[in-house]
């Protein structure tokens, strides 16, 4: 196959420049491409490439990145490893040193062994002066003003011997200060799940992923570990190969539509909380402040304990359990379900999973579904849409594994939860993964660690049933377009908080920075449904 076979391999000309671009934040949705979709991708775009072409631009691409985040940097180390990702940063080292640098590389495997594409790129850059050592040899130079990890990329296998050697270098490194740049994947981080594949794994300041995006970089560990992505597809149409998720683009946001004049509150539908069981009734205030602040035309508030909600908006209506149970009423009604629901959310469920419109079921709700299989029988039998929100802990209790396993590949888990149960599922934490039958999961590139803090998790539930009471929609598909731009915006809200940015942030703050962002024009205007009554 030559290129002018086919031309999907010369992307478009702001790609095909060559011009390594940061990813966050994303404004369109982008595929993202796990280890085996890349392969294939990779081979693709080979077979339809003179050889050594792929690699030359990913040399050149990692050497102008390298340049712009050390523009001042003369001393360069770059550990590379005994495949194609060493072969990208053997080749980005001869750029390098061309360009004026002094460049050292640690050769973590035998030369007489390398890929034809990185013996080729070995050849180059001696050819250059590059400083060639064999890995063990000589250590790493403590005053390099940039460390290149070049050891594994898409490798996927726990670092050892040699490689771990790497490994530890490029962290005492960048625990000095200095800046380190991953190929494609922080080493030892798994390009599907962001699982962290052993104890010691790259701590980059940046990555540039090749060719595609991988998932995990932006779920599980990926974040923490990855530092600023930049992508540079090599001039390669990604769209070659079915991307196995999708990272959610802001534009999701910019879809919801704004109020026209002529609606009223009747026009963006009711919603009803239910939750908030005896010292627990903050839980189930915080969603219906939420659920009220995205939009919501009514907001009934349905607590199961006997206090009174601590700090109740003067705009939200209180019903109790037996009135809200109604089969006409909650056939008419948004809902959502168990925000501090306790023991107590279990008997009302099955009124809620027979007869609720559009249904959010989030915290002890979902505690109470895993723990009967009556409940379980009646959610998969639900014919109506139904979101879960649940972080590791629940999902996990919902699929019968650990957590751990959960985190160990979140994506999976997500997917099979969304088979199970029919119902679109979030599932929360570092890269929140919302997926639903039959589609291609998403993953959310915003937020961050200011989200873990008590109440978060209600205002999201909160929120998205605000959303979907505002717009409508009795389809999976509509379901699973607001649940992920409720994630985003969730998200957004958390990012910019200035001085006090290392501070978890407090739930009740979390709801009027959402409103601020709608408010502001950095998210969308509070939604409307068109054409409703």
């Amino acid at each position: 196959m030559t290129p002018e076979a086919n031309p999907r391999i010369v992307a478009a000309p702001a790609v095909a420049a060559g011009w390594p671009a940061p990813v966050l934040p994303v404004l369109h949705d982008l595929p993202l491409h796990g280890g085996a979709a890349s392969r294939a991708l990779e081979r693709l775009a080979a077979g339809g490439l003179p050889a050594h072409t792929l690699m030359q631009r990913a040399g050149a691409g990692l050497a102008r990145l390298a340049l712009a985040i050390a523009p001042h940097g003369r001393r360069v180390w770059v550990a590379a490893g005994p495949g194609n990702n060493g072969g990208d940063g053997l080749e980005a080292a001869a750029v390098l040193a061309t360009a004026g640098r002094r460049v050292l590389v640690s050769l973590h495997g035998d030369p007489q062994r390398l890929p034809a594409d990185a013996a080729e790129s070995l050849r180059k850059a001696v050819a250059a002066g590059v400083d060639i050592v064999r890995a063990g040899q000589a250590p790493p130079p403590d005053e390099a003003d940039l460390a290149i990890d070049a050891l594994l990329g898409l490798g996927g296998r726990r670092p050892d011997g040699l490689i771990a050697l790497g490994v530890a270098a490029l962290r005492r490194l960048h625990r000095a200060g200095t800046t380190v740049l991953a190929v494609d994947l922080p080493t030892g981080l798994h390009a599907d799940t962001g699982r962290r594949l052993g104890d010691e794994v790259v701590v980059a300041d940046h990555t540039l992923s090749l060719l595609s995006l991988k998932p995990g970089l932006f779920t599980g560990a990926g974040r923490d570990h990855a530092g600023r992505v930049w992508l540079d597809r090599l001039q390669v149409d990604p769209a070659l190969v079915p991307c196995d998720a999708w990272l959610a683009g802001r534009t999701r946001l910019q879809r919801l539509d704004g109020r026209r004049h002529e609606q009223h509150k009747g026009s963006f539908g009711d919603l009803q909380v239910i939750g908030g069981a005896a010292g627990m009734e903050g839980a189930a205030a915080l969603a219906a402040t939420a659920g009220l602040s995205a939009g919501a035309g009514r907001v009934h508030l349905v607590t199961l304990g006997d206090g009174t909600p601590p700090a109740l908006r003067p705009e939200l209506m209180r019903r109790t359990a037996a009135q809200a149970l109604g089969p006409p009423l909650l056939a008419a009604t948004t809902v959502v379900c168990g925000c501090g629901g306790g023991a107590d959310v279990g008997a009302l469920l099955p009124a809620v999973l027979a007869d609720a419109a559009r249904l959010v079921l989030d915290a002890d709700a979902l505690n109470a579904i895993a723990a009967s299989p009556t409940l379980r029988g009646a959610l998969a039998a639900r014919r109506r849409p139904t979101v879960l929100t649940p972080h590791p802990l629940e999902a996990a209790r919902l699929l019968g594994v650990t957590p751990f396993e959960v985190q160990a590949d979140r994506l999976a888990a997500a997917r099979r939860l969304a088979h199970e149960t029919g119902a679109v599922v979030v599932l929360k934490g570092s890269g929140t993964v919302i997926d639903a039958p039959e589609a291609v999961p998403l993953i959310n590139p915003t937020g961050g660690p200011r989200l873990a803090a008590p109440g978060t998790g209600d205002v999201l539930a909160g929120w998205l049933g605000g959303l979907w009471s505002a717009h409508g929609g009795d389809t999976v598909p509509q379901a699973l377009a607001l649940a992920a731009a409720a994630v985003q915006w969730h998200g957004l809200a958390a990012e910019d908080g200035g001085p006090a940015a290392r501070l978890p942030l407090r739930a009740a703050d979390l709801v009027e920075a959402m409103r601020g962002l709608g408010e502001t024009g950095l998210g969308p205007a509070a939604p409307g449904r068109p054409g409703a009554g």
